[in-house]
């Protein structure tokens, strides 16, 4: 695994953490033994988490910024939480799945309600619905722009052939 040089997370070699990776599922789409949360440490550097996670250090920065996540500082280092480590893989989740910075930080924050379990499930699959529409929606334009540039790419193809005879 080695990190990323932009806010991505993926590198000019392909690495990329896949939504299996992130959500703690195996190979088949099975849920994996997440609960190593006593084999885990409590405090992860930030170069951890940018390893782990195939993110930069200036994009766990610009998160720190956005109020995503909440390192404590200890001088110049900064040492994230389980909670922070949390909170990064569900962005990342909701960057994959198209959502914007503020709309991940909207899901998270829920959490953080009175009864915010529920209601964070609830709202998740709220908003899952609606960006799978507007996804959708998305994905027939941009089909019918390769139908339109195919057929654009041909005219222009055969307008060349004539001016080159």
């Amino acid at each position: 695994m080695t990190p990323t040089n932009g806010p991505e997370p993926q590198d000019p070699d392909g690495f990329r953490i896949g939504i299996e990776d992130l959500l703690g599922l195996g190979k088949d789409g099975s849920s994996a033994d997440a609960d190593h949360a006593a084999d885990e440490p409590t405090r992860f550097r930030i170069g951890d988490l940018a390893r782990e996670f195939g993110v930069t250090l200036r994009t766990l920065r610009f998160y720190e910024d956005r109020g995503l996540l909440n390192p404590e500082r200890r001088g110049t280092t900064r040492l994230y939480s389980r909670r922070d480590r949390m909170r990064l893989r569900l962005v990342l989740i909701c960057k994959i799945l198209g959502f914007s910075l503020t709309e991940a930080k909207q899901i998270i924050d829920v959490y953080y309600q009175p009864d915010g379990k529920r209601k964070q499930i609830a709202f998740a699959l709220e908003r899952l619905q609606e960006q799978q529409k507007i996804l959708s929606a998305q994905e027939k334009e941009i089909r019918e722009s390769l139908s339109a540039m195919d057929l654009m790419l041909a005219f222009v193809r055969e307008r060349a052939d004539r001016t080159d005879s």
